[in-house]
């Protein structure tokens, strides 16, 4: 199960990847895009060409974990340009809602 406490930092690759790799694939190119954020608290988000199946890669304490979503109709909809996504708006792909524009009502 993923686990989104707090504020996590989200890192996308908005290039698509082969969705056949894994740890070693995966951490490889988190190295090439992200520098220095593979062993931090961070979650890695990457897509396929045909943006049906997404994988996130983060670090465990212990070790590497992956978690894998496939979709059987459809598209993860991802309308942004930025390489980093907070909470909500990674929450939002995921249940395949497309927002028009993210407006925070207010800040702590």
């Amino acid at each position: 199960m993923l686990n989104l406490n707090g504020q996590p930092k989200l890192f996308l690759c908005k290039d698509p990847i082969n969705m056949k790799k894994s740890f070693e694939g995966l951490s490889g190119l988190v190295e090439s895009l992200f520098p220095g954020e593979l062993f931090n608290p961070c979650y890695f988000v990457f897509l396929n060409r045909k943006r049906d199946h997404i994988k996130v890669l983060y670090w465990d304490n212990d070790g590497f974990a992956i978690w894998t979503k496939r979709l059987e109709k459809g598209a993860f909809c991802i309308k942004t340009d930025a390489t980093t996504l907070d909470r909500k708006e990674f929450l939002m792909i995921l249940e395949g809602v497309t927002p028009k524009r993210i407006q925070k009502r207010f800040s702590l």
